[in-house]
């Protein structure tokens, strides 16, 4: 079992920064994909920036250059994980409630998938 904690969300204005950290804990040894995911109102849930099982990272196109995601390396242990997504030049179609996701899969098929309770970020001047 794995539990996800976010944190961060918040109200910025436009060009504004936040940054959103999410702590894995538990069984977090098999997870080979984690990342950030958001949903406006009205729209469905799109991936934001992940760590995927093949060792990259992708980015939705909409936030390329804005966005960044890492590993709290500092943070780590065998039952803890800190993930942060560092937002810059925040426009108002960036405000949705944001995920942390952690998920085992194998063959591209998720085995284990978790998620946050959300975090909320809105932006607005």
């Amino acid at each position: 079992q794995v539990e996800l904690v976010e944190s961060g969300g918040g109200l910025v204005q436009p060009g504004g920064s936040l940054r959103l950290a999410c702590a894995a804990s538990g069984s977090i040894s098999s997870i080979n994909h984690m990342g950030w995911y958001r949903q406006a109102p009205g729209k469905q849930r799109e991936l934001v920036a992940v760590f995927t099982s093949g060792g990259s990272i992708e980015y939705a196109d909409s936030v390329k250059g804005r966005f960044a995601i890492s590993k709290d390396s500092a943070k780590d242990t065998a039952y803890l994980r800190v993930d942060t997504l560092q937002m810059n030049s925040l426009e108002p179609e960036d405000t949705a409630v944001y995920y942390c996701n952690a998920a085992t899969t194998v063959g591209g098929t998720v085995i284990y998938d978790y998620w946050g309770q959300g975090t909320q970020v809105t932006v607005s001047s």
